[in-house]
Formats: structure tokens, sequence, C-alpha cells
């Protein structure tokens, strides 16, 4: 393709966005010189980055530390029976197949699951950041890197019919952390309680349109309220919550510490977790490995370790049963076991298949 014609298709691709006035083709041009950082690219993140990648955003970075299952398909729109046969990490996954949708746009993939240090490595040039995780865990740790950079940020999250979103300004609004008063923290998830499609578009579509408002310039057209709604039971709230702002806040106050971007683990030992409603528990090292997944697989087999069943491998994981438990062990040292919520006995079957490596 020549210049000349990349120029028209590019041109021809954003037509009608860009004849939305609030928009129009300065606003385009715009579009095309920021960077979004999603964290998270289930549901939300998929979704979101889709609607972003379409629109030209000229660079998305994705953040995950899962993999593509058959749970997934139900509400997970960009993802296929193929990625999870191929057992392909999310986060590539929507790498590969936004890249067909636009390659006009660079799109940076990191299976990881993010920590304050890794998310501060990734934050530079970020023009604003999409809250799209499922722990409050790594929601605290994106507000306090975004407070700290001083980067807008969009929560939302949903669960069931459910949806909530709101958008936080650095030195503007209140920020997470000021918010915990109203926001539900309890046991919900989709692995418990469900969740229904229409619920996840809601929360894209408040999320992305907040986005394209502070990635063109529009300060003004902001929602500045929380929003929240139910759409089985035909509910929706905006909620003005301007004056939950905290000059006491650890997080966004005159005096802060960010906290959550200085939670450091013992560094002697591996920390586990067990998933809300998978009975399975994640397992992640203190410091971050780079292994070789081909030949782990090839050790496995020519020791003939038949407890050790590969179920299946690429480059960025493997999947295998051990001891009745399938274990997903990740290039970066990390693993899901599942089939259990017990930590001792899935931080049994990690070291045996750690110690092949």
């Amino acid at each position: 393709m020549n210049e000349e014609h990349s120029e028209h298709a590019s041109n021809e691709r954003y037509s009608r966005q860009a004849r939305f006035k609030p928009i129009g083709w300065t606003g385009q041009q715009q579009l095309a010189r920021k960077h979004v950082l999603i964290v998270g690219a289930g549901a939300l993140g998929s979704a979101s980055a889709e609607a972003l990648v379409r629109a030209g955003v000229g660079q998305v970075t994705l953040v995950d530390r899962d993999y593509v299952e058959w749970s997934n398909l139900q509400r997970q729109q960009l993802y296929t029976e193929d990625d999870v046969r191929e057992h392909l990490p999310k986060a590539i996954a929507v790498q590969q197949h936004l890249q067909q949708i636009n390659s006009e746009v660079k799109i940076h993939a990191h299976v990881l699951d993010v920590r304050g240090d890794e998310l501060e490595s990734l934050i530079p040039g970020v023009d604003v950041i999409l809250d799209a995780c499922d722990n409050f865990d790594t929601r605290f740790v994106i507000n306090d890197a975004a407070q700290k950079h001083r980067i807008p940020w969009i929560y939302g999250a949903c669960v069931g019919s459910y949806g909530i979103s709101y958008t936080i300004l650095p030195g503007d609004t209140p920020c997470l952390s000021c918010m915990m008063e109203i926001i539900p923290g309890g046991g919900e998830s989709c692995d418990i309680d469900g969740i229904i499609a229409p619920a996840v578009q809601m929360v894209v579509a408040n999320q992305t349109a907040e986005a394209l408002k502070i990635l063109t310039g529009h300060m003004d057209a902001l929602h500045r309220k929380l929003i929240s709604f139910d759409l089985w039971a035909n509910q929706f709230s905006r909620i003005d919550i301007q004056a939950m702002k905290k000059e006491t806040c650890t997080s966004c106050g005159p005096h802060a510490t960010y906290p959550f971007l200085h939670r450091h683990e013992t560094v002697t030992q591996e920390k586990a977790a067990v998933l809300c409603g998978r009975d399975t528990v994640h397992i992640r090292p203190h410091t971050s490995m780079k292994l070789n997944m081909t030949e782990l697989v090839d050790r496995i087999r020519s020791n003939h370790q038949r407890r050790i069943q590969v179920e299946a491998s690429n480059s960025f994981l493997l999947s295998a049963i051990m001891e009745d438990l399938r274990i997903v062990l990740f290039a970066d040292g990390r693993a899901l076991v599942h089939g259990t919520s017990e930590v001792p006995q899935a931080a049994s079957v990690y070291k045996q298949l750690l110690a092949m490596a």
C-alpha cells in the first residue's frame, strides 16, 4: 500500500468518528498521539481495548495475569475458541486480534501480575489508565501510581447485572482510598454471583467515553459523578462524591505517602492467594523469572515424569496435571493451581514442577 492510499484508508477508517463535532479531525489527530494503559484484559479490558484501538488511539498497553478459558467466552467478546485451545494469555490474545483490526495502533502486551514497581515502569508517556482488574489490591496500586504521577484513571467494575464507574483526576477528585466508604468491596465476584454481558458493555461504554473525553481535551465534558446501575432491577444512579475528598488521605492528600506502592512481600518466599469462587490458588514468586517453556517441557518428558502430564504449552505458559490438580505455570514463574483452595497443597505441587525448571 503506497503512502497516498494509506492516508486515504486512514481518513476513511475514522471518517464517522471525525464527523462527531466534539472530536472532529483535530481530536482524531490528538487520539493518534495518545497512550492508554489498561490493567486487566478480561471482560472490561478486552472490550475497552477494542473500542480504543478502533477509535485510533496511538498506543495501547495491556497488562493481564490470566489466560483464556471456556468460561470467558460468554462475555469477553474479543476471544475465540481457538484462544482457549491454544491456552493463550489474555494480553497476547487481545494484542493478536486487535493488530488484525487496526495495524496503525501500537499495542503492547505484558503477561504479568502487576505490582507497584512494575506499574510505575509502564506509566511513562501514558495519558490515561483504565481499571479493568478483578481485585481491589491491584486497584489500590493503580490509584497510588496514578496519584503519584498525576495521571487520570477510570475505575470500573461489574458483577451480576450491576456495574459502577468513576473517573479519578489526581489533585481534583476524591481518589479510590477516599471513596472506600461507599464502594462495594465485599465478596461478590463473577465466579460466585455470575454476570451478564450487557452489564459489561454498560461499564465499558462509560469508561471508554470518559477516556475519549480526556484524550481529546474535553475535560469539561467529564461526568464527575459516581455512576452505578443494575440492569435487571432497572436502577441507575449518579452520585456527586466530591465532598468525600480527604485532606488526610495517604494516597491523594497534600502529604501523600502512596502506601500501596511500597507494600513488599517477604523476599524469601512466594506469595499465594486463593482466588474467590474459582477453587484455584494463585502463586507468585518473590522475584520474576524467565522460564523457557520449551526446554521445561522437554526436560519433563525426557526424565519420564509420569506424575506430570503436560496438557498443552506455548512460549508463555504450560498446563499440566499433577496429583489430580491442573497447574498452569507462566514464563515469569507465576502459577495457577486449579482444583484446590488449600494453599499448602498448591504450593507443594508448584515447587515440584518448578524443581524441573
